[in-house]
């Protein structure tokens, strides 16, 4: 008897982990490897985090904790969104999640039927996609460019029967940022019309031209989505939290309990302290700008000039189409020749995505200045 999989199970492949995937190879034999592709910093946890997981090593049993997470960090959470929004937020409104990919899971699942609607920006963060395909909800697309800041308006929505609308401010992997009054007023066109929005903002704190709003700002009735992993250097410590409707407390709270028990102790514990590091966190951000402003102004040198405007997050999205109209091999032919990795387009856009690349600017500044270097000599050779 032989078995076929469903059409859920096809979901597409996340290119750029094959990029680092190989670059890690090159990497092993010695060779030079300027890494532009990793969407996460290139830091440790924060020192308070650090010195608290240590304690809690020493002092805390380390099982099973409540689903929704730890009454600590849930109220450290709530204080956050008072000290950085203003915003009153309950802490039982808070549940802590395995990573920010655990809490699109629990809110798409709470919040969607098989075959619902749901619109999302293209280019666009390819998870979200993938996770609702698998979940048997059809994606609408929202073709984002230049004219809009890659950013989706109530004009692109207004007449498509959305069950859902997911929007991210900043943006992977444009680094493009809704204005406080375009996400406020998307947010009450959601509420309004019965569309349940989900907010992605886990690049907050990472900004440069000026500070995004959260969409609770505004209207509580969708889902805010953040994560200790990028502002906080917490990537692999798989932590996370949202902010849940009232309405949805309920499935969120059983759905948590059935697919993870709790999220990962030891970092709960540990995350407790991040909100001690707002200052060393906040330094890291000033190395970003500083690559930021390196990697814009060394491509538009390099004649590669259709650039998204980075407003936060630590991507350069460039349009390339001047170059080349197949971007994954293009990025095979840069990591092989100079070490360069970058990630192709086709990961967060299916139609345009061939003929862009997206650039981080995490790293090390002279990993940035060295693949300039080596990108300008290949361009240079043709």
């Amino acid at each position: 008897m032989s078995f076929a999989p469903s059409d859920r199970a096809a979901v597409a492949p996340f290119h750029v982990m094959r990029v680092l995937a190989a670059a890690a190879r090159r990497a092993e034999t010695g060779a030079p490897v300027f890494d532009l592709t990793a969407g996460q910093p290139s830091t440790p946890a924060p020192a308070p985090v650090l010195a608290a997981a240590r304690r809690a090593l020493e002092d805390q049993v380390l099982g099973y904790t409540e689903a929704p997470g730890i009454v600590p960090l849930r109220t450290a959470i709530a204080g956050h969104y008072r000290h950085r929004y203003g915003l009153e937020v309950d802490p039982s409104q808070v549940y802590v999640t395995t990573g920010s990919s655990g809490a699109f899971l629990l809110a798409f699942l709470s919040a969607f039927d098989v075959g619902d609607r749901v619109g999302l920006a293209r280019p666009g963060y390819p998870a979200y996609r993938n996770i609702l395909q698998a979940l048997g909800c059809q994606v609408i697309d929202l073709p984002c460019g230049p004219e809009t800041r890659y950013q989706p308006t109530i004009d692109m929505i207004v007449d498509l029967d959305l069950d859902g609308l997911v929007v991210a401010s900043p943006a992977n992997p444009t680094g493009t940022m809704l204005d406080p009054a375009e996400l406020a007023a998307l947010a009450g066109h959601c509420a309004a019309q019965g569309i349940r929005l989900i907010s992605d903002e886990i690049y907050h704190g990472i900004d440069y031209t000026g500070q995004p709003s959260c969409s609770w700002s505004t209207d509580r009735s969708g889902f805010v989505i953040n994560s200790f992993s990028k502002y906080f250097s917490m990537t692999g410590w798989r932590i996370g939290w949202m902010l849940v409707p009232d309405d949805l407390a309920d499935p969120v709270d059983a759905l948590a309990g059935n697919m993870a028990i709790c999220p990962p102790a030891l970092a709960q514990y540990a995350a407790v302290s991040a909100f001690d590091a707002y200052d060393e966190c906040d330094g890291h951000v000033a190395r970003y700008a500083v690559n930021r402003g390196l990697l814009l102004d060394g491509l538009r040198a390099l004649g590669i000039t259709e650039l998204a405007p980075a407003d936060g997050a630590f991507y350069v999205y460039a349009n390339v189409a001047h170059l080349t109209d197949d971007t994954q091999t293009f990025c095979g032919r840069l990591l092989d020749e100079t070490g360069v990795a970058v990630a192709p387009g086709i990961d967060f856009d299916q139609i345009d995505g061939p003929r862009s690349l997206r650039m981080s600017f995490a790293g090390a500044t002279s990993t940035i200045t060295g693949g300039l270097h080596a990108l300008g000599e290949f361009l240079h050779r043709g």
